[in-house]
Order: structure tokens, then sequence, then C-alpha cells
């Protein structure tokens, strides 16, 4: 879809599209709702802007719609097949780990949703399996609120690559 389709959408059409990119409802529909945009800065401006506009539960609600690191699919919310496909390609650096560092990020996972009551969110692209250990081990000892920030800034990132992605097919 270019972006002159996404400004003719319907409005259902066009939060399925924003959906694939970010699973926050209230993020999809703000997003139709400001529609046309002039060009791709614009959209990725406005995406940036109603990102940050949001409350943590539309954080969190994005969050569940993403696999945590080293699964395939969401465990807690619809995931589009779009939406699958970028996430397995985004976590890439996973499919040749070693079995003790897929152990450890499976155990850390769970350690970090136990802790935080979310799944670890990291914007995974080009990064391997050691350096998402890494970065997990780094991010565990911080307080809820300060992680939470964190997650956010990884989804904002996450969903402008989709975004770019999606604009690029």
């Amino acid at each position: 879809m270019t972006l002159e389709q996404l400004n003719e959408a319907s409005a259902d059409q066009a939060e399925t599209e924003f959906l694939k990119c970010c699973g926050s409802a209230r993020w999809a529909s703000a997003m139709t709702a400001v529609r046309p945009f002039a060009n791709n800065d614009a959209l990725f401006a406005k995406a940036d802007e109603l990102w940050w506009s949001l409350s943590a539960e539309d954080w969190l609600e994005a969050f569940r719609a993403h696999p945590k690191i080293g699964e395939k699919k969401a465990a807690s919310a619809a995931q589009s097949e779009q939406a699958r496909a970028w996430s397995v390609q985004e976590q890439s650096g996973v499919a040749d780990a070693s079995s003790q560092t897929k152990d450890e990020l499976e155990r850390l996972n769970r350690e970090y949703e136990d802790q935080f009551g979310f799944i670890f969110i990291v914007c995974a692209s080009g990064k391997s399996s050691e350096a998402m250990l890494s970065i997990l081990n780094n991010r565990i000892d911080n307080d809820r609120d300060t992680e939470l920030r964190i997650a956010a800034e990884e989804q904002r990132k996450i969903t402008r690559l989709r975004l770019e992605k999606w604009l690029n097919q």
C-alpha cells in the first residue's frame, strides 16, 4: 500500500493496516483519524507524537501483540500474518543461537515478565541473540517505571521500522 492509498483507504482498512505496525488499538485509531499525511516524514512524525501521547495501558496492549524473543507467535493477542512475518524477520538473530543462549533467553524472559508484568520488548532487527541477551541482562535490574519507558521507546522503534517496511512493500 502506498501513502496515497493509505490516505484514501476506508477507516476500517486504515486501522487494520496500522495495527500491523503497532498493536495499540488507540494508536491505530488515532493514526487513522489524522489522515491524510502529506509525505512519509509527516506519517513518521505523527506516529511518534501519537505514540508518546498514549497511556501505559495502550503501550502494554502494543507489547502484547509481540511474541517473546525466541518465540514465533504472540501469546495473548491476535497478530496478523504480516506482523507475524515481520516478528520472525526482526528476531532472525535468535534462529542460529546456541541452545544455551536460547535457554538463557527463555529463563530471563520469564524472570523479566514476572518482575515487570509485560514481556521484554527490544527492537531486535539486526541484533544477534547474544546482543539481545546482553540487553535483557542490562535491563532486568531497572525499576518498573524506567523499564516501561525503555520498552515504550523500543516499541516506537519497532513501529517506525514496520511503517517503513509497509511503505516499501
